[in-house]
């Protein structure tokens, strides 16, 4: 368990921003969150790495609010913690720990592989006991821990045995994109950190039928991710030279104790339409490099993503489908 300092929500330390936020009084910290969780969608999801949604699916549970606010946020409709209206009422529904239970419950009666809990850093307190609760219950599916990675050691490291399967990004390398994207400078060293906890507490990819790699054909029979760590990267535009140092890292850092996911699905969003590079779609020739690049690195373990990915199609609805009932 971490400093008790990190989880008192009178004085929000959780992540790395350190802004201090009263979230237990209703004040909402960077995140835009207060210390309740509230998620705006629990559902059945196919979008995910083929380890992780064969069958029905995995059991997507979207929260609301995010600590690293990215411009080119696909899911900025609820990222924010706030909807875009006049109002400016809060995003998704809050909901009690039974209610959170009752959820991930309701996913694994429906067939999910998994329960995905999808950007849930800011929630990490209410988090453990809900998840604790549950398997008391009878959750008995692998839980997912799906992060942007700017993470605190010490949270990741109070989620050991709770999760099963973390999936974190690692987005940039060049501490000035992030700095310019997301506002966070120190980005690829707090998430490079958080990652080597989540290796430690996952330390090499585990499948249903035993196995440690998850091969071509593999998805047909049913085989999914027990435990591991899948590192997803996505292919920015214009950003080749920084999708390699990414890639030689991670392979340099882990080998095939990781799973590596290079996603080309980059969609341009209304917020970023002025930049001259994120404004555009990432192009077939640009990740064809970065397919190469890994291939020249020696990276084997993995996935990358055939066209067709980049489009707002595949962003689901945030309409409150498996929370409100």
């Amino acid at each position: 368990m971490p400093a008790d300092n990190i989880f008192d929500m009178h004085h929000c330390m959780l992540c790395p921003r350190n802004c201090g936020a009263d979230r237990a009084g209703g004040i909402l910290g960077f995140c835009g969150s207060a210390d309740r969780p509230a998620a705006a969608r629990a559902a059945l999801l196919a979008f995910e790495e083929p380890c992780l949604s064969v069958g029905a699916g995995s059991g997507a549970v979207f929260f609301t609010g995010c600590n690293l606010g990215c411009v080119f946020c696909q899911n900025a409709e609820i990222s924010s913690g706030r909807r875009s209206d006049p109002e400016g009422k809060t995003a998704g529904t809050s909901l009690t720990s039974k209610q959170l239970e009752d959820i991930f419950l309701r996913l694994q009666e429906q067939g999910a592989v998994n329960i995905n809990l999808v950007t849930p850093s800011h929630f990490v307190p209410a988090l453990i006991p809900a998840l604790e609760n549950a398997k008391r219950r009878g959750l008995s599916v692998p839980v997912i821990y799906n992060t942007s990675a700017y993470e605190k050691v010490e949270a990741i490291r109070a989620l050991e045995g709770l999760v099963n399967i973390y999936l974190p990004d690692l987005k940039f390398f060049d501490p000035q994109l992030s700095k310019a994207w997301c506002g966070a400078e120190d980005y690829f060293a707090v998430a490079s950190e958080a990652i080597a906890e989540m290796v430690r507490q996952c330390p090499e990819p585990v499948f249903t039928d035993g196995s440690h790699v998850f091969d071509e054909g593999d998805e047909e029979t049913g085989k999914a991710m027990s435990s591991g760590v899948i590192v997803r990267h996505l292919c920015m535009p214009g950003q080749t030279e920084d999708t390699g140092n990414i890639l030689r890292y991670l392979h340099e850092r882990w080998g095939d104790r990781i799973l590596i996911s290079i996603m080309n699905q980059y969609t341009p969003m209304p917020r970023a339409a002025g930049d001259p590079l994120l404004g555009r779609a990432l192009t077939d020739k640009e990740y064809d490099e970065a397919v190469d690049l890994a291939l020249e690195i020696g990276i084997e373990n993995g996935f990358l993503q055939e066209g067709g990915t980049v489009s707002e199609s595949f962003i689901p609805a945030f309409d409150g489908t498996g929370i409100i009932r």
